[in-house]
């Protein structure tokens, strides 16, 4: 049925088949930085001028100049908008989030005597000024703004911003602004995209500068990040959503098919595959999927059937269990469901994931909006070397030192004989017996 869903053996697969099943929407940013670099630089030019023309010509919102930042009447404004039962879910919502990132949040000083008189640890301050990005191109995302927001009021950062693109009436979404004050961020700026990692990287008239930005996006903003690299600490790589679903038999394929449902309809830049060595669970969630798509809105059946009939998803039918690991290692997702009665059993084979979500009553929805850990992941295969955004994104660590006096000379003999080897002779001045010497001298 490669009309519903691309169906892959990886069995018949040659290497680069193989290969292509990893690839993501922003695998090549080339395309887009030389798209984004003009923009960029108009930002940089022009400052709240250039972002409330892209805001016009590319969010096609009715913005102006001295529109650009929310003000207090529309944050009041929203909590009327929102029905009170949402309001309630993200309170409910945002109490999981930060008594996980609290429980999460290191010590703010460490010591150890490493020798009798010598004092080595760590200690953590909060970044100064911090960017957020919530998106808004296919959709509205108060949970992005819970997700970043609320780590970063936890960790103690005294400016934090939220960019975010806006409405066709010049607005902002309204539980995207109630979900912000009940984290406690009030300082909201009307941009998004490529414009809005500049403005933040650059400051205007309007925005602040910010010294990191957050937060996940387009390949449009993924490229923006990498050009502005080198101007503000982009983060963790965060582009568009994707999620693999390893299936080992037990669970039903229909259960399968609704969640490999979940990260394909944000957008057709997604990826989402259904990884399984059982051909009755692929078939069952084939013939599920136009049963689950009846009961969607007709946007999200046409992004998820964009995804799952293009390069980036579909069905993978492995020979083996391991062989399913094995290809969910390859891939490393960003979201990652282990369907399973049994999920601890497959555990400890998976190492390349950033979220792993364990048996068949906690499906990426509940992740992403109301357990507790980030939803804010590393995507294109960056969880083999990154984590889910967290309180330290939002920290600096120091490292600290304290040798007294006692302890001092068995510290400068060792110290001194490794600088003379490594040919650095104010190295070796500095904790020889002239250091003993003007000491002495007080």
């Amino acid at each position: 049925m490669p009309d519903i869903c691309n169906f892959h053996e990886l069995a018949t697969l040659d290497a680069p088949a193989r290969a292509a099943l990893l690839r993501r929407s922003e695998t090549d940013l080339s395309g887009f930085i030389e798209k984004v670099r003009p923009i960029v630089e108009a930002v940089r030019l022009e400052g709240d001028v250039a972002l409330a023309r892209f805001g016009r010509e590319l969010d096609k919102a009715d913005i102006t100049p001295d529109r650009l930042k929310v003000t207090e009447a529309e944050f009041d404004a929203a909590f009327a908008l929102v029905e009170p039962e949402v309001i309630d879910s993200i309170n409910f919502g945002i109490s999981n989030i930060r008594s996980f990132h609290e429980e999460q949040a290191p010590e703010p000083m460490w010591l150890k005597e490493v020798r009798p008189g010598a004092f080595a640890g760590d200690r953590w301050t909060p970044i100064e000024s911090v960017a957020l990005y919530v998106p808004r191109g296919k959709g509205a995302f108060p949970s992005v703004t819970m997700m970043t927001a609320v780590p970063a009021a936890v960790a103690g950062v005294k400016n934090i911003a939220i960019v975010t693109p806006p409405t066709a009436t010049g607005g902002v979404d309204a539980a995207t602004l109630v979900a912000a004050r009940l984290a406690g961020v009030e300082t909201v700026y009307k941009c998004g995209g490529a414009q809005a990692v500049a403005a933040v990287a650059y400051g205007t008239e309007t925005v602040g500068r910010a010294i990191k930005i957050v937060g996940p996006g387009s390949p449009w903003l993924v490229a923006a990040k990498r050009l502005l690299s080198d101007i503000i600490d982009t983060g963790l790589p965060a582009g568009p959503s994707e999620a693999l679903i390893f299936a080992d038999g037990t669970v039903n394929g229909a259960v399968a098919a609704l969640d490999l449902l979940i990260e394909a309809e944000h957008g057709p830049d997604s990826s989402a595959y259904l990884v399984t060595h059982s051909r009755e669970v692929a078939e069952a969630a084939l013939k599920a999927l136009p049963e689950h798509w009846a009961r969607m809105t007709p946007q999200r059946v046409a992004f998820s059937k964009a995804v799952l009939t293009g390069k980036s998803g579909g069905i993978v039918l492995t020979s083996s269990v391991q062989e399913s690991i094995d290809f969910v290692n390859a891939y490393a997702p960003e979201h990652l469901e282990i369907l399973s009665t049994d999920p601890f059993a497959h555990l400890g084979r998976i190492t390349e994931a950033a979220e792993v979500l364990m048996g068949p009553y906690t499906p990426v929805t509940i992740a992403n909006f109301t357990l507790g850990p980030n939803a804010v992941l590393p995507t294109s295969r960056w969880a083999r070397t990154y984590g889910p955004l967290s309180v330290t994104d939002f920290l600096k660590r120091s490292s600290i030192g304290y040798v007294t006096g006692a302890a001092y000379p068995e510290f400068a003999t060792h110290a001194r004989r490794l600088a003379r080897y490594e040919g650095f002779s104010s190295h070796e001045n500095a904790v020889s017996e002239l250091r003993d010497e003007l000491l002495k001298r007080g």
